[in-house]
């Protein structure tokens, strides 16, 4: 994957300081409606396609969040979590707790996974901090690593990028606040969001999951400014 842009390496430094860190699982149930079900349909979509004792590849896992929660699910699964953020993966150990003894974590990004071949994959919350570029050559890599047919599911922040624009980033705002995060903290986040992530439309998000292999890709998850899409290889 090509070098990260300046944005990319602001919220690289932001994912490695361990007092933010620390209050990370507080960040995603608020800002991320429908969070704990989106990991569950996650788990139900792979599942369709993959074998029982399943090898999973997750970009992005640092947090751990999804880790833990498919892990549950599927006990039978192992799975390889990278992220670039070495902080983010202490966490996600802690978060895993004994289901560890089933992930390989790994520092960096895709093209420090391993080749595979993968039964799945899935990239959650993630995608939105690469620029178009980097994007596509980050779902184009997540193909080669995935056996034929092997499901891929992505989620992300995604929203119409027009006149909409500041509609939707004050709706992203009055969601979280709603849920109980501080609404100073989350006007910081509204503006971070618009300045420095790289959100794309819903169309062109799909354009690129085509574009990188997934000619099959299509929305199931909506959920005001987040996406998701299940694809297969």
């Amino acid at each position: 994957m090509s070098d990260m842009c300046e944005t990319e390496n602001l919220f690289l430094q932001s994912f490695n300081d361990p007092e933010q860190v620390a209050k990370y699982s507080e960040g995603p149930t608020r800002f991320v409606p429908g969070l704990e079900a989106l990991h569950r349909m996650t788990g139900l979509l792979l599942a369709e396609d993959v074998p029982a004792d399943a090898r999973v590849l997750v970009l992005g896992a640092g947090g751990g969040l999804e880790l833990q929660a498919l892990a549950h699910m599927h006990p039978d699964w192992t799975f390889v979590g990278v992220d670039p953020a070495v902080e983010m993966l202490r966490l996600a150990q802690r978060t895993l707790g004994p289901l560890a003894d089933r992930v390989q974590l790994v520092e960096g990004y895709i093209d420090d996974a391993p080749t595979g071949p993968f039964d799945a994959a899935c990239c959650l919350l993630t995608l939105h901090f690469l620029s178009a570029g980097p994007r596509r050559e980050t779902v184009a890599a997540i193909h080669r690593r995935l056996k034929p047919g092997a499901p891929f599911v992505a989620a992300h922040g995604s929203f119409p990028q027009g006149e909409e624009r500041s509609l939707w980033l004050d709706r992203y705002a009055a969601y979280a606040i709603a849920a109980g995060a501080d609404p100073a903290q989350v006007q910081v986040a509204r503006s971070a969001v618009d300045s420095s992530v790289n959100m794309l439309s819903p169309q062109d998000d799909m354009a690129i999951l085509r574009d990188g292999g997934f000619k099959d890709a299509s929305l199931f998850f909506a959920a005001f400014t987040w996406r998701g899409w299940i694809g297969h290889a």
